[in-house]
């Protein structure tokens, strides 16, 4: 399944961005109120700069304590970031997310952010597709 289709069938195409000048605190109040796991960073809104997640606010507070909290996302966000396209594999994202040791990639067109998948959204797809190769596969068995 591509990353379009996995898009297509979330029915969320939000993407929950902070600017870089954000601080940490604020960043954190999204994620508790949105119930996610992650922001991206964008200066326009329409690129992904960075990305913040819950591990990254929780190693801020390990070194920092309560004071980490007042700075800005920029200091602490991921800025190597690791992207797909609409017409990538799920398979291949998650591999990607399972080498890398993260849950949440951007998808990014032309430059511009389109979506977000999550480690869950892929695992979801890929589940789909072998349940539909193995329904297919009893099928034939059967002579279907």
């Amino acid at each position: 399944m591509q990353v379009q289709h996995i898009l297509k069938s979330k029915g969320i195409d939000e993407v929950y961005t902070v600017t870089p000048g954000t601080k940490v605190s604020e960043a954190a109040k999204m994620l508790a109120e949105k119930r996610i796991g992650t922001v991206v960073v964008s200066k326009d809104g329409s690129t992904a700069d960075g990305i913040l997640s819950e591990r990254d606010i929780v190693r801020v507070l390990a070194r920092k304590g309560g004071a980490g909290l007042d700075d800005a996302v920029e200091e602490h966000m991921t800025v190597k970031l690791v992207t797909c396209q609409l017409a990538d594999r799920a398979d291949d994202v998650l591999s990607k997310m399972t080498e890398g040791r993260f849950r949440h990639m951007p998808v990014v067109e032309d430059g511009m952010m389109v979506g977000l998948i999550t480690i869950g959204d892929a695992v979801k797809a890929r589940l789909s597709e072998l349940a539909m190769e193995r329904d297919a596969l009893e099928g034939m068995i059967m002579g279907h």
